[in-house]
């Protein structure tokens, strides 16, 4: 129970006080209305006695009773009704609620901090109300009057007359058998003779001489002059004068007004119809004097209510509010105003004199007459005392069983039956807290009560013992609760008075909550919880509930729980207020505990009852609660709570018509999941021509896709400013989403739309339909160009000249879908555009519920969904919060967001807008494969577009040709039939080589150049506004196997410039799937031959072979080899060596083919390598790059050998073959290469060393490029179609076998499964760099014998048969010629050791017995690429065949110290047949 404001003894003493009647004549009555008092509302805030007043028991004792309290009211004829008792206390706990600004107590529990109200005044106003309106009763003497005063005016004419008047009046209405009501204490009742006095206008002496007259007739102690009114009604109103009526009054002012809207009221006292009646003065009959008793039924009666419906309480409000009314209108009545503090001193004490001399000495007199009798009762013996009790009591009722006792609440006792003067001398000693003899008296006639099974007098008895016990100073004994028990369950079960047995439960749980016995008292409360009182059942569950949570361990759901109860009570009695305040306490139990189900059944309840008290603001709130909850509830009820919702919303928006549009709670919006799209929709495929994939919002985000865009981007934009990489750059978002980095202000372009992706999620299970949404936005125009200072304009929030915003009709969120809407805005301003939010109705559709459990889709169809009525406008805002900052050590430490302003973009001036279309764009081709393809570039934009470049990861498997390209037809169709190549007729039959040249930087491979970024060649290198053109582009088939995606990046500016937006760029992935088609080997040798003895014209052997790896499933019928060209710097293809007769290279499926050509090296370049060694003598060692390389680097032209084996001759060194051979060239290039790293700790002899072993490795380095050109019959649709391709294949080492792009199962044929397994154990990535990847380049301690055997070529030339006559001249001596070639390109010492190795037989009968004549050794040295001689001798004894190739050849750099010894592994036998003539 909540906290009281008095003491429960004060409160069980002021619950019980002696009653007083007042009977005045109508010119007292005039005399205090003037004071707008009654006589009894005047002197009520006096009745309590501030001294200590004493008196004698019947022991002659003497016994002090404090604090005493009395009360005086108007006598009424008639008991109050049942309807107008509940009328009366409905409307006091209506009046009283909770005082605004009142801080509640916080109550922590466990987890729980709960604030709860200190005081329940309202109930404490419904418990004295309901005490002091329980009428009398037969079977105690409590609410019986004592005494009763005769008021009578000194300005009466007879004033003793009227006295006499008034007592005779008194005495009929006690005695006379027409009046039952009110109730008597003794017959002999106290009289007590008033004089008012009135000072300001009456004679002063005449009242003193009629006061003389009363003391001389009624005694000094039986009568009293009360002077009153000392200040006229007309002066002194400035004087400030308390009011201690208004707290007595503002309660009994309740009853007034209901009285004079219920029915005509009388007073006993002359008919004084203008009279306030006081709070007891419920209920009189309607005769002369007396009250009427005509109370209609209280118009919150409960029976005819239900909460079931729709919103109730209509009524009540307007009853209610003119109740209000009414209280204002009489608290604002002032009292007393003719009264000064003399007359509050005067009243004061009236009451005392009246208590001390009258009302206690007439008490005490009583009760030692009573007690006279009690005592000679004891005297007689028991059977005769019930015999003459039996004799006496005529008016007894007979015996009966017990059950028919219990079933009529017991005996009827007449007036002087013995027991009941007991009990009426306990009720005496009760009310003068005489509570021990009270005690004893009220034991004693319970016994007797319960021995004659009159169980109301039992209980009754039980009840006040029960109190008496309680009462006692210094408590003798326990409280006796089971007393209180019995008498609750007597008054309720057997007496069926639930009046009296709620009136026990009040006082008992007092007493049990003071010894804190919470737990008890609670039960006791919710024992008397039943349904014939709504209020009453309230008002003990929420007291209930104080208990529970008042517990030394507060049982907080247990206080939720009934809290709930108590507002559903309330809730029924019409008490909304104090539902609602119920169910907001009990939420605080519930909220946030996993309790979905409660938690919407009090937010329901919450939002009816705030309704129903027109606090709209509090029931949308609570509505809003139920929704944005993940609530478990059935579709059929979250359709309700939506209803209800749309409902109170409309009636809220309705009333604030004026304010701006509130937030709505549904759907929910997934603020970080928004996207932002700048730009135009993508276009659709029509036919063959494919528009440009872009960016749009159908497109996942990737985050290595984005970051590779970014690359791109920053790649042309660095060739865009001349290869100069920008600090500050910020790639081009045309999306932005929760990814991106949105740390800057978009941009947006003056009339090219701004699409917004809103997330949405309806988390019920019924749908949503939303209307007219639309983007909520504000714009600060603004000027960007050039020529202005960015001046700033006035805020606008609307206007479609401005931003024209898109609005959907009609969106439907299907039962817990999310579900994405896009919304646009179309700027036509340039300026600063910031999106807020989205606005739109809410609502619903018909029929919701018959979605569960099948496809919510059915039946709805856009554009026909039937709304139920019911919508309101509001609008969500979209607050989206940036990423956690984590760099300094400030944001490490605390929690801060860096923006996002995705949703605030930058509107700039116009800029070009490029479409790009791919016409007969191929999906699928062979490894190699090239295609012809067309591209139309289209400005759909009012500027004109320049510098148009493309750039991609992959340049070489596209071109757009050379310059001299765009002059070609630009027709698809012209050209379908078309090679793809630039081809002349073949005019000789000879299968020598045709030679072209070409430059590396026509073809965008020079020196420096990023072969990624390609011009795209326009005409005129511009775009006008609307124009479109269409360019040829090469495709060639990525060398593997599989799927690949192509990055295309369209770049392109503005020819105005603009100081926010730069460029544009264009994205497109295409996506190509090659299968298998060839693979190429091919291995280089040097030839041991040279062709003439100055050495000139060095050559090698190639060998290629071709395999068909093609599979069945292309429809590729055959592989046809056209030609082979060669491309290099220093070498060139000769000649086709062991052509067969058949020209024509046919590769059926799984054939291979084997070519051996001759290559020699260019003449024309030789002396420019010298050149160029010689100069770069002084860096060659700073650089660890291979031959192919470090020439490539340093010299663009290139030499292209063609070899033909068809009828025509494709042109290798024009577009797009070329193309297409540079940019793989260059792609090999941007490899990623292992590079040795030279430490100068190093020792300087170490360096030198590796340096010397570098160099001779060069020699065995070669760099010829070989290219196979193709053609491939296919079968399609029964057509056969030519398609034609080129592999590439290039050497770097001779002797070392070089490959093209491995194609997966083709080459486990070729390399062997060993071989084909190491490489599958790499990575896909070093797989297809594998065969391209140069030697380590970390330097051996000695060269490797391959390489040894390539730094110095030598050749004998000799006759290979020689005559001569050994009969003649025994010596037979031959001329040899050693030919010594330096094929590194530095110089040389070399020394040559004619003298054999070894002696041994077995090299005797290899190399014969022949000596070389001269010198043994010989010493020279060979310049870079220098081819020298020496005449040697050969001495023969004897014809045979001997091998000439003794000779050892040591050589090392001029430069270095240590020789090495070349290597002749390879050569052939020099063989020579001496003869004998």
């Amino acid at each position: 129970m909540a906290q009281r404001v008095q003491s429960v003894q004060e409160f069980l003493q002021d619950s019980f006080v002696p009653l007083v009647a007042a009977l005045c004549s109508e010119e007292a009555e005039r005399l205090t209305r003037k004071n707008n008092l009654g006589f009894c509302e005047l002197v009520k805030p006096f009745c309590r006695l501030t001294s200590e007043v004493h008196m004698r028991d019947p022991n002659n004792q003497l016994h002090i009773i404090k604090n005493l309290k009395i009360a005086v009211n108007n006598i009424i004829t008639q008991p109050p009704q049942p309807g107008a008792i509940r009328k009366l206390l409905n409307d006091v706990v209506t009046v009283s609620q909770p005082a605004e600004g009142l801080v509640a107590n916080v109550i922590t529990a466990g987890d729980y901090d709960l604030n709860i109200s200190a005081t329940t005044p309202w109930f404490e106003a419904y418990r004295e109300s309901f005490l002091q309106s329980m009428p009398a009763s037969d079977h105690e003497f409590l609410n019986h009057y004592v005494a009763c005063m005769l008021v009578v005016s000194s300005s009466e004419p007879e004033p003793v007359e009227q006295f006499l008047k008034l007592s005779q009046e008194q005495h009929r209405i006690q005695h006379s058998n027409e009046y039952c009501y009110p109730k008597w204490f003794i017959p002999n009742t106290l009289k007590y003779y008033v004089l008012l006095h009135d000072v300001s206008a009456g004679e002063e002496q005449r009242a003193d001489s009629i006061y003389e007259e009363m003391k001389q007739r009624y005694g000094t102690q039986g009568c009293y002059l009360l002077k009153i009114n000392s200040r006229g009604s007309n002066r002194g109103a400035d004087e400030q004068i308390p009011d201690p009526w208004s707290q007595y009054l503002q309660k009994s002012n309740i009853q007034i007004q209901e009285s004079c809207e219920d029915g005509p009221y009388t007073v006993i006292s002359n008919k004084n119809t203008d009279h306030f009646i006081p709070l007891d003065e419920l209920g009189n009959d309607s005769k002369v004097d007396g009250l009427s008793n005509n109370f209609k039924t209280h118009p919150l009666q409960l029976d005819h209510t239900s909460d079931s419906g729709c919103f109730d309480g209509t009524d009540y409000l307007k009853s209610n509010a003119s109740l209000h009314e009414s209280k204002k209108l009489n608290t604002g009545i002032p009292h007393g105003m003719c009264l000064t503090l003399t007359d509050h001193d005067r009243i004061r004490q009236f009451i005392q004199e009246f208590t001390f001399r009258g009302l206690l000495p007439h008490i005490e007199k009583t009760i030692r007459q009573l007690n006279d009798q009690l005592i000679s009762r004891k005297g007689l013996s028991r059977s005769l005392f019930s015999a003459t009790k039996k004799w006496f009591s005529g008016g007894k009722v007979p015996e009966k069983s017990i059950n028919e006792l219990k079933s009529t609440s017991g005996l009827l006792y007449p007036l002087e039956a013995p027991e009941l003067q007991i009990r009426k001398m306990a009720d005496l000693c009760f009310l003068v807290q005489h509570y021990e003899l009270a005690y004893s008296c009220y034991h004693t006639a319970k016994k007797d009560f319960l021995n004659d099974q009159a169980m109301l007098y039992a209980a009754g008895a039980l009840e006040m013992a029960a109190v008496s016990a309680f009462l006692q100073p210094g408590a003798p004994r326990p409280y006796p609760a089971h007393y209180m028990d019995t008498a609750i369950q007597t008054y309720r079960d057997i007496c069926k008075n639930m009046m009296l047995a709620e009136r026990c439960v009040l006082l008992s749980a007092e007493i049990l909550k003071s010894q804190s016995k919470y737990s008890e008292a609670a039960a006791l409360l919710i024992r008397l919880t039943t349904e014939d009182s709504d209020l009453r059942s309230a008002l003990l569950l929420e007291q209930a509930a104080h208990c529970f949570i008042n517990m030394k361990s507060p049982m907080v759901r247990k206080f939720a729980f009934h809290m709930i109860l108590a507002g559903h009570r309330y809730s029924k009695a019409g008490q909304k207020k104090h539902a609602l305040r119920c169910y907001c306490q009990a939420m605080q139990v519930y909220k946030g505990k996993g309790w979905s189900l409660a938690e919407d059944h009090i937010n329901f309840t919450i939002g009816r009852q705030s309704f129903t008290l027109r606090q709209l603001e509090n029931a949308v709130s609570a509505f809003r609660h139920i929704l944005i909850n993940d609530s478990k509830q059935t579709a059929s009820q979250q359709g309700a709570f939506l209803r209800e919702y749309l409902y109170v919303y409309r009636n809220v928006s309705q009333l604030s018509s004026d304010e701006p549009l509130p937030q709505l709670p549904l759907p929910y919006i997934n603020s970080s999941a928004t996207r932002v799209f700048f730009g135009h929709d993508r276009r659709p495929a029509e036919g063959e021509k494919q528009a440009a994939t872009h960016i749009s919002l159908d497109q996942e985000y990737d985050s290595e896709y984005s970051q590779q865009w970014k690359e791109l981007e920053e790649q042309v934009v660095a060739v865009a400013n001349k290869s100069v990489a920008l600090s500050n750059f910020q790639p081009t978002q045309y999306c932005l989403n929760k990814y991106s980095d949105n740390s800057r202000f978009p941009l947006g372009v003056v009339e090219e739309p701004i699409t917004v992706e809103v997330a949405f999620r309806n988390p019920l299970k019924v749908p949503l339909l939303l209307t007219d949404l639309s983007l909520l936005w504000k714009f600060q125009p603004k000027d960007f160009s050039l020529n202005s200072n960015g001046e700033t304009k006035e805020l606008i929030t609307c206007g479609k000249d401005v931003i024209g915003a898109e609005v959907i009709s009609e969106f439907l969120i299907n039962s817990e879908e999310t579900k994405m809407a896009r919304l646009k805005l179309f700027p036509h301003q340039t300026g600063e555009l910031h999106i807020l939010g989205v606005v739109y109705n809410l609502g619903t559709i018909q029929g919701t519920t018959v979605l569960d459990g099948m496809d919510s889709s059915v039946g709805l169809q856009a554009g026909k969904y039937i709304p139920n009525g019911t919508s309101v406008r509001g609008r969500q805002d979209l607050e989206i919060q940036g990423p956690r900052l984590n760099n300094t050590k400030e944001e490490k430490t605390s929690i801060k967001y860096g923006p996002d302003r995705r949703l605030d973009p930058i509107i700039t001036e116009e800029m070009p807008l490029l479409e790009v279309f791919f016409i007969n764009f191929p999906t699928g081709l062979l490894c190699g494969e090239i295609r012809k393809t067309y591209v139309e570039f289209m400005n759909v934009s009012k500027c004109p577009l320049t510098r148009l470049k493309v750039v991609s990861k992959r340049p070489e498997c596209f071109t757009f040709g050379g310059s001299s390209t765009i002059l070609t037809p630009l027709s698809p169709s012209t050209s379908e039939h078309c090679s793809a190549y630039k081809t002349v007729l073949k005019h000789s039959t000879s299968v020598c080589s045709l030679m072209s040249s070409a430059s590396s930087v026509d073809f965008g491979a020079g020196i420096g150049n990023q072969t990624e970024v390609i011009d795209v060649p326009l005409p005129d290198s511009v775009l006008l506004p609307g124009a479109s053109v269409q360019l040829p582009m090469w495709i060639r088939g990525p060398d593997e196997e599989g799927v690949h995606e192509i990055h295309f990046l369209f770049y392109y500016e503005s020819i105005k410039k603009h100081s926010k937006m730069c460029h544009r760029v264009l994205r497109h992935t295409a996506v190509i799937c090659t299968s298998r088609s060839l693979t190429v080997r091919a291995t280089a040798y040097r030839s041991n031959a040279l062709e003439n003895e100055k050495g000139e014209g060095d050559n090698m052997l190639v060998f290629v072979d071709v395999e068909n790896i093609n599979t069945s499933e292309a429809g590729v019928k055959e592989f046809h080899i056209v030609q082979v060209s060669s491309n290099s710097k220093n070498w060139k293809l000769q000649e086709s060596i062991n052509l067969s007769e058949d020209k024509d290279i046919k590769l059926a499926n799984r054939e291979k083919g084997k070519l051996c050509l001759k290559a020699v090296r260019c003449k024309d370049l030789l002396g420019m390598h010298l050149t160029f060694w010689n100069n770069f003598s002084t860096i060659k060692y700073r650089f660890h790059f291979e031959g192919l390389k470090l020439s490539f680097l340093f010299s663009d032209n290139y030499t292209f050998a063609d070899i033909i084996f068809g009828n025509e001759q494709i042109i290798s060194s024009t577009s797009p073959c070329a193309d297409f051979f540079f940019r793989s060239l260059s792609s090999e290039f941007k490899r990623p290469q292992t590079q040795h790293i030279m430490h100068t700790s190093q020792g300087t002899a170490q360096q030198s060393l590796d340096n010397a072993v570098r160099l001779i490795q060069k020699c065995s380095e070669v760099d010829l490029n070989i290219i196979v050109l193709w053609k491939a019959y296919v079968i399609e649709d029964n057509k056969q179609l030519i398609l034609e391709g080129q592999h590439h294949v290039v050497l770097h080492t001779v002797g070392k076998e070089a490959f093209s792009f491995p194609q997966k199962q083709g080459f486990k044929k070729i390399l062997g499964n060993s071989d084909w397994e190491d490489l599958e154990q790499e990575s896909p990535e070093m797989v297809l760099f594998n065969f391209f990847r140069p030697e380590s380049s970390s330097v051996p301690a000695r060269p490797s014998p391959d390489h040894l055997s390539n730094l110095i070529k030598t050749s004998l030339h000799y006759p290979e048969t020689y005559n001569h006559s050994f009969h003649q001249k025994s010596l037979c001596v031959v001329p040899v010629i050693l030919l010594l070639s330096n094929c590194s390109q530095a110089d040389v010492d070399v020394i040559i050791d004619l003298r054999h190795k070894t002696t041994s037989p077995e090299t005797l009968e290899i190399h014969g017995s022949f000596t070389w004549l001269g010198q043994t050794q010989y010493k020279l040295q060979l310049k870079s690429l220098e081819v020298s001689s020496l005449q040697l001798k050969a001495c023969f004894v004897h014809t045979g065949v001997y091998n000439l190739g003794t000779p050892r050849v040591f050589a090392k750099l001029s430069d270095q110290v240590t020789l090495f010894e070349t290597s002749q592994q390879n050569s052939m036998p020099a063989l020579i047949i001496i003869n004998s003539i």
